[in-house]
């Protein structure tokens, strides 16, 4: 990890000759970042009275505003306490060709909680492990991340504080839990310290910046921006030079020897269906309101091949749900801003708060699926995508959220009647276009793609459920009684 700058103290006249050709290079760095197919995320953090905010407040100063935005994470709200925590830094993510300045940044909320005992100390570890992987993805797709720490020793803070103190323009700033802090320095330095050495990841490095002369600080964390990005921006590959889709074996056979093996020759009788239907209804109508009230949400995903019976599915599945508590995210082509973040992105900003529940018609395994086979994705980027996604859902379950994964399966057979049905059926015709024609010619690498999608993300804590759907009844029927067992299992834990 750097060293923190060894102490300086620039003269005003010195400065100011400096200061003009930074902005000029900051502006201009914008002006490239512009066109760039990535972001930069600025992160500045440090000791209390080290001058973040003066910090935050001259970069702010010296760029140019259209193309930049600034966000400081405090408390928690209530609405971000009912999410995970990694919620409220997915959403703010700024789109390809913008800056975004976070003072403090994800880790300042971990280091926030002031861990004590041993049990602190563990969830302090877990926090942190979480933030290198969110910083991991950011990095693998591209994502510029610039970390600073402003240094200041103990000395330092308590002449700065005094300092503070005693101008009435910015005595205001200085509050008892600043003192306490100061009083606490040997103990917040050293989980500061456990913190960045935790953070310190190959694409996110942490740079420690001497604070004690606030000009150099300035000066200093401009040219660690302009240096970091000059470096990014010449040797960063653009996404557009995407690989051309090619037909790979399976990267885990065990996956498709599991999707041939479902038996899709089951048969359910209309009135019984209707029969067992009510039932079944009845019982997840209650205990989906039961894990409203112990505040736990639900996420249903639903994948499967074109004209396997998602649709019905989850119409009928929200009969058991009241409409004002859930929402159904149907997932088409991502749009221009979407394109512009992490793929996660889009979904990550559709977690259901506590006690609400989001079922998502297709979602985040386009990326192994439809972006693998068509070449949306180059091979390095869905290739990590499978433990990427582990890691969204894990970070889903360990808040509480229910997880639900089904996959609809039907025979190339019975696909290509329902096809034919839906062109000769006019009130379906909508449902039928060239793509799904073409997609049917590449069935058999679909089902590679398949296998391995249900090989690679196969975990405990978010199985899949396979569903046979060759009779649509029986698939219906299936997926309304093993929903009802499993967010029974989890509220019984």
């Amino acid at each position: 990890m750097a060293k923190a700058d060894s102490e300086q103290r620039m003269s005003k006249k010195a400065y100011e000759a400096r200061v003009a050709d930074v902005r000029a290079a900051l502006v201009h760095m914008q002006v490239q970042l512009k066109n760039a197919p990535f972001p930069v995320l600025m992160v500045v953090a440090g000791v209390d009275a080290s001058g973040k905010g003066d910090v935050v407040n001259v970069l702010n100063a010296w760029l140019d505003p259209r193309g930049v935005e600034t966000f400081a994470f405090h408390e928690p709200t209530d609405e971000e306490r009912e999410r995970p925590p990694m919620w409220r830094f997915w959403r703010c993510l700024p789109p390809h060709g913008r800056l975004g300045i976070y003072a403090g940044g994800w880790h300042t909320e971990a280091l926030r909680e002031d861990p004590r005992s041993p049990r602190d100390f563990a969830e302090f570890d877990t926090a942190l492990r979480r933030i290198a992987r969110f910083e991991d993805q950011l990095t693998a797709d591209g994502v510029l991340i610039v970390k600073v720490w402003l240094h200041l020793s103990k000395d330092g803070q308590r002449a700065r504080l005094h300092e503070l103190e005693d101008d009435e323009r910015t005595a205001w700033r200085v509050t008892a839990d600043d003192w306490k802090s100061h009083r606490d320095y040997d103990r917040l330095a050293k989980l500061a310290d456990t913190m960045r050495r935790a953070t310190q990841r190959p694409g996110a490095p942490w740079l420690v910046i001497d604070a004690s002369d606030p000009r150099a600080r300035n000066l200093a964390v401009a040219e660690r921006l302009l240096a970091r990005f000059n470096a990014h921006y010449r040797t960063h590959q653009t996404l557009a030079a995407r690989a051309k889709p090619r037909r790979t074996a399976p990267l885990r056979a065990a996956g498709l020897r599991r999707l041939l093996a479902l038996p899709l020759d089951q048969s359910l009788a209309q009135g019984d269906y209707e029969e067992k239907r009510d039932k079944w209804l009845g019982k997840l109508n209650r205990i989906v309101r039961a894990a409203a009230v112990a505040r736990r949400s639900i996420v249903w995903v639903f994948e499967g091949w074109d004209a396997a019976g998602k649709g019905g599915a989850i119409r009928r599945l929200t009969d058991a749900i009241d409409a004002r508590d859930s929402r159904v995210i149907p997932v088409a082509k991502p749009t221009d801003e979407e394109k512009a973040h992490h793929y996660l992105w889009r979904f990550w900003r559709h977690v259901p708060r506590a006690g609400m529940t989001t079922i998502y018609d297709r979602s985040w395994y386009g990326r192994v699926l439809v972006e693998r086979l068509e070449g949306f994705a180059r091979d390095q980027e869905w290739r990590r995508a499978f433990s990427e996604i582990n890691e969204f859902e894990r970070e889903l379950v360990e808040h509480g959220v229910i997880v639900i994964k089904y996959w609809l399966h039907i025979s190339k057979e019975e696909q290509l009647r329902r096809f034919r049905n839906r062109e000769e059926t006019e009130y379906k015709q909508h449902k039928i276009n060239a793509e799904d024609w073409r997609n049917r010619r590449k069935w058999s690498a679909y089902e590679t793609a398949v296998g391995d999608m249900l090989a690679l993300t196969q975990t405990r804590f978010a199985p899949w459920h396979l569903i046979p759907a060759n009779n649509k009844r029986f698939a219906r029927l299936e997926i309304i009684k093993s929903s009802y067992k499993q967010i029974e299992a989890a509220l019984a834990k």
